[in-house]
């Protein structure tokens, strides 16, 4: 499970990046039609709780230049990042687990509740080319979702570059001989892991809810268009309730 080697996997992921994302005009296109899970956010622990919904509070994830990248960290951690960006600093992630199974995952950047939400898009993407229940969102292929700083892919490849070197081989694995020990204390469910001990930038991975996919990343933004969340919604449940029976799409 999860044996890949840190690379990218170019043509396959372009092809699958936008599910179901064939053009057609939405001047209009609602993320209310892709996502219903939007209250996870809003809600406090006991609230979570009452629905069935287990909450992991990660710790802060350290963004140096506030260009996000949301990708599967193992297949493509050079994915190009978000087009909207924040400020550089430290935000908190939670994570929403029901039935067993990671549901979603959150950045948060200020207090507050969304008063409306967009989808996530890298440069390229167009939210007018999508219709109905259509979304881009990014390709899983190793079973793990992540947030991080642009900038942290290259202490990712310093780490590889260390390890190669210490076990004098190129054939290294970046989940197998760094991240697998780190994860494991945490039932293999998530980790905040630091590419390089003594710099900045590390990487919020978390298991994505039914493994392999295409999931969506939406903004929560306030009144006035400011970023109060960033959210992944694995799909597992709907209505921000785990206490319905899920069911892959």
């Amino acid at each position: 499970m999860r044996k890949w080697p840190m690379r990218t996997i170019g043509a396959f992921l372009c092809a699958v990046a936008a599910w179901r994302s064939f053009p057609a005009s939405a001047a209009n296109w609602d993320p209310a039609k892709v996502s219903s899970n939007f209250e996870l956010v809003s809600l406090d622990d006991a609230e979570l709780t009452a629905r069935s919904i287990k909450v992991y509070h990660m710790g802060n994830l350290e963004l140096t230049s506030g260009h996000i990248v949301a990708a599967d960290p193992l297949v493509e951690p050079d994915r190009p990042p978000l087009v909207r960006t924040v400020q550089p600093g430290d935000y908190a992630v939670t994570l929403y687990e029901a039935s067993g199974r990671i549901a979603g995952a959150s950045l948060r950047f200020a207090d507050g509740k969304p008063v409306r939400w967009e989808l996530a898009t890298i440069a390229g993407q167009d939210v007018q080319t999508l219709k109905n229940d259509e979304f881009f969102g990014y390709a899983v292929d190793a079973g793990l979702g992540c947030y991080m700083d642009a900038d942290t892919y290259k202490l990712m490849q310093v780490r590889e570059e260390r390890v190669q070197a210490e076990e004098d081989s190129t054939d290294v694995n970046y989940y197998d001989d760094v991240v697998a020990p780190e994860i494991a204390v945490n039932d293999d469910k998530y980790v905040m892991h630091r590419p390089v001990h003594d710099k900045r930038g590390n990487v919020a991975i978390f298991w994505s809810g039914w493994g392999d996919g295409v999931y969506p990343v939406f903004w929560g933004l306030d009144a006035n268009d400011r970023p109060l969340v960033l959210f992944t919604d694995f799909q597992v449940i709907e209505n921000a309730d785990g206490r319905q029976k899920p069911g892959a799409n």
